[in-house]
């Protein structure tokens, strides 16, 4: 008796221990359990921890409550302005419903996968090429707002979406390089021209200045000649301005410069005294002899 007591306890134990193997459910601290009893779903999510389901009548289904990162194919599309582009994008997402992640959709990370797809190509052809390359985050939001719409249905709340790369044709990369070639050659012309300008300024200030003080174009020209002399140059070229003449001949005028001593005019009783000295120092005529039958 004792023995068929002995062996029913150890048989109902062992039942016992199937039973709560075959029940037992471990829920990770990131999931969610959702219980469906006889195919139908119960209203109590089951918390992260030990818990446990009839065997054959529940089902257990972990839901993952993390963000999900999920990379979107890259998709072909013509902007507005006519251009074909590929443009890749990442959605990031997370489950806050669990009961209907799983009773509303079928797989939501397929649903979102899709929904992405369609929404970045309806978002190209909105675009335009230029709000593609330097406007993304305006169509990053219009992108999360296309989402979240239907995937608050879902149990899904759309966290962030971010368009990763825009890919252009050749034929229009080499326009574009062309256009900024072009734009940086026009800013470089402007600058120039607008140096140019403000040195012609100051090189008329600085010609009225020297036209005040003549002493300052020379000065000028001296400080020439020494920054030319510095170099090691065999042959040194030596501008003379015609102003620096003016200079000159201002200051000759002002009386600056000097006039030539007068020479000492010669008496007029000189003259005649060469005449006489000249008259006396010259030889006599020799004398005429007679003629021989005079004598």
């Amino acid at each position: 008796m004792v023995e068929d007591l002995v062996v029913a306890a150890v048989g109902v134990a062992s039942a016992g221990a199937v039973y709560v193997m075959a029940a037992a459910r471990v829920v990770k601290q990131y999931e969610r359990g959702v219980v469906l009893r006889l195919g139908r779903l119960m209203p109590d999510v089951r918390p992260p921890g030990f818990t446990m389901v009839i065997p054959g009548v529940d089902r257990l289904r972990k839901v993952n409550m993390q963000i999900v990162t999920m990379p979107v194919p890259a998709q072909e599309g013509i902007t507005r302005d006519n251009v074909t582009v590929r443009v890749d994008a990442v959605v990031y997402f997370k489950v806050v419903n669990p009961a209907e992640a799983v009773i509303a959709v079928e797989d939501y990370r397929f649903a979102v996968s899709q929904m992405a797809q369609t929404s970045l190509r309806s978002i190209i052809g909105k675009s335009d090429l230029d709000d593609l390359l330097s406007n993304r985050e305006k169509l990053n939001q219009g992108l999360e707002l296309m989402l979240d719409s239907p995937a608050i249905g879902w149990g899904v709340q759309i966290d962030r979406v971010e368009i990763k790369d825009v890919s252009l044709p050749e034929t229009m990369k080499r326009s574009m390089s062309r256009q900024a070639e072009a734009e940086r050659e026009r800013r470089a012309r402007v600058i120039n021209a607008d140096a140019e300008l403000l040195a012609s300024k100051k090189l008329a200030e600085a010609a009225a200045t020297m036209a005040d003080q003549p002493s300052a174009l020379q000065l000028r020209l001296l400080q020439t000649v020494v920054a030319v002399a510095a170099e090691k140059n065999s042959t040194l070229v030596l501008p003379f301005p015609v102003e620096l003449l003016r200079f000159l001949e201002r200051s000759a005028q002002q009386g600056l410069v000097p006039p030539d001593p007068p020479r000492a005019e010669k008496p007029a009783v000189e003259k005649p005294v060469r005449t006489e000295r000249a008259a006396v120092e010259e030889p006599p005529p020799p004398e005429e002899l007679p003629p021989s039958g005079e004598a």
